[in-house]
């Protein structure tokens, strides 16, 4: 049901206990209320959306004691009929379906609407021709980047460094901090081995030179208008070829879903969204006991 599950820590599911603990911390009065017969939940998508999250979701009524059966394979575009659709059933203790209810349904909300956008960008890459790489950035919701991470991967885009430690990223500060691009090349370089990649966030092509002579791996040129980034990125190409070089560009900063189209260029290798997590509007899901 889910083939992107494999990708996922084990340490996935204590992440779900930690929820489970911070939304029940003592009684769950509501829970004695309807007590523990068996009871059959519909879980009903009410908007148009790519479905993402399936794991997170199993976790959590894995740990309740309730079993999920699943009439979509995740990755699936749900377009509800007549107001929803139908995508699972959730069967257990009343109480039990009821004390996972709105952490899956919240985990599952926020996985697909990533995962939607993440394939509405994609589309747009397809459409145009670009063979670069879609991604996404570092712009999540902290103690929630696991999920949107993976509703990226879900969606088709490239999750870009999942965290500080995965890929040195020298932005602006960093430079500024450390006094010119080639010191703070030379001194990540001297830390960071041979496996791990190095990208200079660069404001002009001047700068982009530097990264690419101090030895970055990929140069980062962020906010430049589509006009401006398409004559440094041929610019840069040409100068890599010149000096036997292969160094990615990367495009970021200001491009949406409306844009995204003029970035896509055969000179630009991958191009970030920090909207693929920022703004995203919920995929609208419920879960329904039925009487």
């Amino acid at each position: 049901m889910a083939k992107h599950a494999a990708l996922l820590p084990t340490t996935f599911a204590r992440i779900i206990e930690n929820w489970l603990i911070e939304d029940i911390p003592s009684f769950d009065y509501g829970g004695y209320v309807v007590g523990d017969d068996e009871k059959q939940a519909t879980l009903y998508c009410k908007s148009d959306g790519v479905l993402a999250g399936v794991p997170f979701f199993n976790e959590v009524f894995r740990q309740t004691g309730c079993t999920v059966y699943w009439s979509f394979e995740e990755g699936a575009e749900t377009i509800p009929m007549e107001g929803r659709v139908a995508v699972a059933q959730v069967c257990g203790p009343a109480r039990r379906i009821l004390m996972g209810e709105r952490l899956a349904l919240n985990i599952l909300a926020r996985c697909s609407g990533v995962a939607t956008r993440a394939r509405s960008l994609r589309k747009i890459a397809d459409t145009n021709g670009f063979l670069g790489v879609v991604a996404g950035t570092r712009k999540t919701t902290p103690g929630f980047r696991l999920v949107e991470k993976y509703g990226m991967e879900v969606g088709g885009a490239d999750t870009h460094r999942m965290d500080l430690s995965t890929m040195v990223m020298l932005k602006d500060n960093h430079v500024w901090a450390t006094g010119s691009i080639p010191d703070a090349v030379e001194k990540a370089r001297s830390v960071a081995g041979f496996s791990i990649k190095i990208e200079v966030e660069c404001q002009s092509e001047k700068e982009a030179l530097e990264a690419i002579a101090a030895g970055a791996d990929i140069v980062m040129l962020d906010n430049f208008t589509p006009e401006s980034i398409a004559t440094a990125a041929t610019s840069l190409k040409a100068h890599c070829l010149t000096i036997n070089k292969n160094v990615l560009i990367e495009a970021s900063g200001g491009i949406t879903e409306e844009n995204a189209s003029r970035y896509m260029i055969p000179t630009i290798d991958i191009i970030s969204f920090g909207s693929m997590t920022q703004g995203v509007p919920h995929v609208d899901f419920s879960l329904k006991i039925s009487p």
